[in-house]
């Protein structure tokens, strides 16, 4: 039986957000002297901080054999939650996220003013999408039960991504040669990212973990999500970055052994909804780019 926690008022609050930091660090680096480079610390400090973390939740995080660290059950399920609170807690810091009408969204500028937005949208926004798609793809998955290889998933197929979860992280298994991605970077390049596994993001893990917060949503869930991102990027290798504003449905799928396949399907959009944000990035976005889609 777990140790009874303290009372919250105990607790030192910049104390623990280092202690989440000392906890994520080993796990990663399994080793202690890595994770006391990495942390710029001492070997002392975070074993006091590992020993803290245990006791006050009750359970071992770590065992050690032949001199290396493991994580036990306990700290494996652990992980995940808190590398998303330290995420988020810096990113919070930074007024970088908020939720908007209980939807979450962040924004990120840097100082050279590249930017990233990202706000989470109510389903309902799908029965407005232009083209039609997204209208199609919640009732090809809801008659296919999320079966990906069913006969009615094949119509929205062609303009969808297919992501398989991997020890690498989020795999591209599938890029249909209609989809939004398609035309954005072109057939080749596109075609090329099967593979592949998603970028890392060149804003730090921090944001790089809260971006991946809806994915694993839907991964839980098996569920639906839908997202309108705001950004800057290039189109060709050495090109400059364009204006680039998509919506993202994200839908929980099974491969016909019951493993997971995240099925995602991008449009455009006719109106910027990510808040505090005008119109200007939709209206400089390039006119080639939309979703011609037909169910023939």
């Amino acid at each position: 039986m777990n140790a009874p926690l303290p009372d919250i008022q105990e607790l030192n609050q910049p104390l623990l957000f280092e202690m989440l930091r000392s906890f994520t660090t080993l796990a990663h680096t399994l080793n202690l002297s890595h994770a006391v480079d990495d942390l710029n610390s001492t070997r002392q400090t975070v074993r006091r901080h590992i020993a803290q973390l245990e006791e006050l939740r009750g359970e071992r995080l770590f065992e050690v054999v032949n001199r290396r660290y493991e994580l036990t059950p306990a700290g494996e399920a652990a992980l995940p939650s808190a590398q998303s609170l330290l995420g988020h807690g810096r990113l919070w810091l930074r007024g970088q996220i908020k939720d908007v009408d209980g939807l979450m969204g962040m924004s990120y500028v840097d100082k050279q003013g590249w930017y990233y937005h990202q706000q989470q949208q109510p389903i309902s926004i799908a029965w407005s999408n232009p083209s039609g798609l997204f209208r199609a793809a919640i009732q090809s998955w809801g008659e296919a039960q999320g079966a990906l290889e069913h006969p009615r998933i094949n119509r929205v197929r062609p303009y969808s991504l297919i992501y398989r979860d991997t020890a690498a992280g989020w795999i591209c298994t599938e890029v249909g040669e209609k989809s939004f991605y398609s035309r954005w970077w072109g057939w080749a390049a596109a075609r090329s990212s099967v593979g592949r596994s998603l970028d890392q993001f060149p804003f730090g893990p921090e944001l790089a973990r809260v971006m991946d917060v809806p994915l694993r949503e839907v991964q839980t869930t098996r569920g639906m999500r839908l997202d309108q991102v705001v950004t800057r990027i290039p189109r060709r290798p050495g090109e400059p970055a364009e204006h680039l504003v998509f919506e993202r449905l994200l839908l929980g799928c099974h491969m016909p052994d019951g493993s997971f396949a995240l099925m995602v399907v991008v449009d455009r959009p006719d109106t910027i909804r990510v808040s505090g944000l005008d119109q200007s990035s939709l209206e400089e976005m390039t006119d080639e780019v939309f979703v011609v889609f037909s169910e023939n």
